[in-house]
This record gives structure tokens, C-alpha cells and sequence, in this order.
């Protein structure tokens, strides 16, 4: 008997012997036929990337992206009618990247940045690459080069309308171009996307968006067609529903983020802020509007509130708390605000648990823990009615029918 179990044991081990050298005679054979690092274990490769990111300037877009911000490697689109902040958001993104030792580069293909606003969001001009080019292609042979090099960590276009082919530029007015953008769009976005996994740079495209003509409830249409589209892992729909005043004088404007894609986290999320004219997003309207939705500052009447223990008449008296000598307060009901509306990460519940949060259909109450009676009838359980039936025929072991089996049981 011994005899046979170690002859048993030995064909295994021969067997297992010959397995291990058969896999390491393929991955000699893919590495001759390949480079190296043609094909990796995806859980050995590397760490997870959606934790490289910069932070927009909007802590509620933030919030709503689900990430903490705009993923690395990757192609944003912001699109939206005129005047609706997408500049002023793609600004943000730069300054929010150079404060954290990152190099950017604005291509002006509009040829209208106004460097005096980019200075008051915070962008540190000196430091910020800017092009103007004379035609679509030589901007996007620019952002190849830039994100070939590896040598910065944003790049904005503005805008995607503004890519005139050169085609274009040496023909006549009035002369017909079909396609001559789309195809332009498409060829770059093609050769870029590898590139930017490489090099971990993020490529925001700009966008203007316009109603398009048809039959139905109108739609907003944007040009290049349609790759741009499929290739961005983040597309952000960005429109003015409303207009911030002092008095009589119109000081800024409410806008409203969409998110329209996001492969990062549950998309249609929406975010809402305000544009100060010459100034950018206002931060402390985001956090004292959330504070007081989610009950972290108290409000009484129209205008007054209760924070950190004091009073105050107004949303400017709180912003001027905290530019005074409030810093440390704002911050901690920045990190507040938060850890109550961050999103668990994916497959994981809220309480932690292993099941649905308390709120869930998974809920019990108080007291021992009952086993709860299926919704389902037998027939339309997983197992299709097998145990139902058997029980029906006494076949089961044990002959004793479970409480949740007596409503079906005649």
C-alpha cells in the first residue's frame, strides 16, 4: 500500500514538474516574441493608478467625481455653452497642480487667455508653458511632444473649435471640408492615449456645445466628432444657471457641473458652485452651502448662522471669519464634510459590515437575529423550486419544515 501511495505522490510531482516547465518554456517564448512588459499579472504590475490625481478647485466636484479629483493618464472633456466657466475651471486645475510641484502647459488655440485672471485663481504664470499655434495639427503634434517627453503633468486645449485644419486655412472661404476636424480628432486621440498612460498626464479638451437641429427636445452637440467622445475617461457637461449678486451689481455666477461619463466612479453626479468675476470658484461658498445642507452649520431665518461656536449675519461675515483667522476651522469642516459624503469604495458597505448598510434591506432589529423569509416563491428561487418540491414529497433529511417553508407547505 505504501508502495502504491508513493508511486501516486511520484506521478504528481512528475506531472506538476512538467506543468511548471511547459509555463516556463511559454513565458521564454513571450518574452522572445515580445518586448518585455507585453503582458503583466494586472495585480502584480502596479499600484492602482486612480490614486494619482489633482484636485479640481471645486471640493463639491471633488466630491461628485468620487475620486477626490481628475484621474492621471487620462482624457477629460469639459464642454458647455459660451461663457460658462470651462476656462476658469481648466485654470483651477493647473494652479491646483503647480501648488503641487507639477509643470503645466495651456494650449491657446482661441488665442484669448487672459493671464491677469489666471494669476488671481492662483496659476503661477512664470511656470505655465503656452502656445498659440497657426493650425490644428501643429497643436496636436505640440501635445504629443509634451506628453511624449513626460516632462508635465496637464495639459489643456482650448479649445477642440478652435483646431482648424490646414487644409482649411489655405483653401478659399466658402470652400467645403467634410470631416476634415473629426478625422484631425481621431487620428490624435489614437496616438495619444498610450502616450498618456505612460507619461500620467492629464489632457482636458475644452468644448463648445450647441443646440442641434432635429425633430424632438433639443440636444447639445459638440464639434470633432465623435471621438473625443469615446476616448475620455471623464466628460464634464458645465452650464451658468444663475447669476450671484451684491445689491444691484452682479459679482458672479452659479454653475452647474454634470457629469456626464466618468469611468472612475457612478456617473450623472452633479455639482453646483459659484464663479466670482476675476477671482474663480469661490471655496468657502462651496463649504458653507454643504455645511449647512448636511447640519454641520446651523441656520436660522435667511441669514444668520452658527459656527465653531459663534454668530454670525451673513455668508460674507463666515468668509471673512475665515480669511481672518478662521483657516484652521475651514479646514476642519472641509475634512468633515468630507468623510460624510465620500463614497465607500466599490463592493464594500458604508458600516463596513459585509452586508447592506443599516439603512439597507438587510436591516434587522433589535434582539436576536431571525432568518428572514424570502419575497420569492419557490418556483422563482435560484435553485428553481428543487427543495421546495422534495419538501412537498417528504423526501428531505430530517422531515422538519423551516418557518419560512410553512407558507408554501399545504
Amino acid at each position: 500500500m505504501s508502495l502504491l501511495l508513493r508511486s501516486c505522490y511520484l506521478r504528481r510531482a512528475l506531472i506538476a514538474a512538467q506543468v511548471v516547465n511547459h509555463g516556463i518554456a511559454e513565458s521564454r517564448l513571450l518574452l522572445r516574441s515580445f518586448s518585455k512588459g507585453a503582458i503583466m499579472w494586472l495585480g502584480r504590475s502596479h499600484t492602482r493608478r486612480t490614486s494619482l490625481l489633482y484636485p479640481t478647485g471645486s471640493f463639491a466636484l471633488d466630491i461628485a467625481l468620487g475620486i477626490g479629483g481628475l484621474p492621471k493618464g487620462r482624457v477629460v472633456e469639459v464642454y458647455g455653452p459660451e461663457a460658462s466657466g470651462k476656462t476658469t475651471l481648466a485654470l483651477h486645475v493647473i494652479a491646483e497642480a503647480q501648488k503641487n510641484g507639477g509643470y503645466c502647459a495651456f494650449i491657446d488655440a482661441e488665442h484669448a487667455l487672459d493671464p491677469a485672471l489666471a494669476e488671481a485663481i492662483g496659476v503661477k504664470t512664470d511656470n505655465l508653458l503656452l502656445s498659440q499655434p497657426d493650425s490644428g495639427e501643429q497643436a496636436l503634434s505640440l501635445v504629443d511632444t509634451l506628453i511624449r517627453s513626460g516632462s508635465v503633468d496637464v495639459v489643456v486645449v482650448d479649445s477642440v473649435a478652435a483646431l482648424v485644419p490646414k487644409t482649411e486655412l489655405d483653401g478659399e472661404m466658402g470652400d467645403a471640408h467634410v470631416a476634415l476636424q473629426a478625422r484631425l480628432m481621431s487620428q490624435a486621440l489614437r496616438k495619444l492615449c498610450h502616450s498618456l498612460s505612460l507619461s500620467q498626464t492629464i489632457l482636458i479638451f475644452h468644448q463648445p456645445a450647441h443646440l442641434g437641429e432635429g425633430s424632438g427636445a433639443p440636444t447639445e452637440v459638440t464639434s470633432g466628432g465623435n471621438a473625443l467622445k469615446f476616448y475620455a475617461s471623464i466628460r464634464l457637461n458645465i452650464k451658468r444657471i444663475g447669476l450671484v449678486k451684491k445689491g444691484d451689481e452682479t459679482v458672479g455666477s452659479q454653475v452647474l457641473v454634470k457629469i456626464v461619463k466618468n469611468k472612475h466612479a457612478p456617473p450623472f453626479r452633479t455639482a453646483q458652485f459659484e464663479l466670482e468675476f476675476g477671482r474663480g470658484i469661490c471655496r468657502d461658498s462651496e463649504i458653507i452651502e454643504l455645511g449647512c445642507r448636511h447640519k454641520l452649520i446651523a441656520k436660522a431665518g435667511g441669514a444668520f448662522y452658527t459656527f465653531a461656536g459663534r454668530s454670525f449675519r451673513g455668508k460674507d461675515a463666515i468668509k471673512r471669519f475665515f480669511a481672518e483667522d478662521g483657516a484652521a476651522a475651514r479646514e476642519q469642516l472641509a475634512a468633515e464634510l468630507r468623510q460624510k459624503l465620500a463614497a465607500p469604495p466599490p463592493g464594500r458597505p458604508r458600516n463596513g459590515s459585509g452586508g447592506d448598510s443599516e439603512e439597507g434591506p438587510a436591516a434587522v432589529a433589535d434582539g436576536p437575529m431571525k432568518k428572514r423569509r424570502s419575497s420569492l416563491p419557490p418556483w422563482k428561487r435560484e435553485d428553481g423550486g428543487r427543495r421546495h418540491r422534495r419538501r412537498r414529497r417528504g423526501i428531505l433529511r430530517g422531515g422538519d419544515v423551516e418557518p419560512y417553508m410553512e407558507a408554501y407547505i399545504e
